[in-house]
């Protein structure tokens, strides 16, 4: 395989990507050490999100094939690219931790659904909950009447008891 057939064959895959992802969020990763881009790594692994470091003239290239041409400007540098095809929140959450954690990476843009991102955007997105939280959250709002319903329903037969105790008690005085 000739190099144009590689390069050729990278763009390809940053455009599917792209295409599939939920979300994609640019970063300038200078000044990680070996041991903090394997634990960010690992980080991203774990959340499901693809961690990748890309030639700028590729990410370029592919930018302009799917018309985000938007993105072009922050292709200076050293650039990383995070990936999620399910959660959307999970690389802007992640990377926005490792940010204040290490204090050495930059956020450059994001793209969610399409659509491109400033920074701002890509933090507001890590202050969201994840699919997990909103599902919880949901459940518990929908399990609350269920709850409540049990309680009213159980206070009858418990006021009927404490009724006839009462009722008992008396007698017996």
């Amino acid at each position: 395989m000739t190099i144009r057939e590689q390069k050729a064959q990278v763009v390809q895959e940053l455009k599917d990507k792209f295409e599939k992802s939920s979300s994609a969020v640019l970063i300038d990763y200078k000044g990680l050490n070996v041991q903090e881009a394997t634990e960010l790594r690992s980080t991203f692994r774990d959340a499901g999100v693809e961690y990748k470091v890309y030639k700028n003239t590729l990410t370029e290239i592919a930018a302009k094939e799917l018309g985000l041409e938007e993105i072009l400007p922050f292709l200076v540098g050293p650039t990383a690219i995070a990936f999620s095809e399910e959660d959307p929140v999970a690389p802007a959450k992640i990377l926005n931790d490792a940010i204040k954690k290490l204090k050495k990476m930059e956020l450059k843009v994001g793209v969610v659904d399409g659509k491109v991102i400033d920074v701002e955007g890509i933090k507001a997105l890590a202050d969201l909950p994840s699919k997990e939280e909103l599902i919880a959250k949901m459940l518990g709002s929908m399990n609350a009447p269920i709850s409540n319903l049990v309680g009213v329903l159980s206070g009858v037969p418990r006021a009927l008891v404490c009724a006839l105790n009462a009722i008992k008690d008396q007698k017996e005085a």
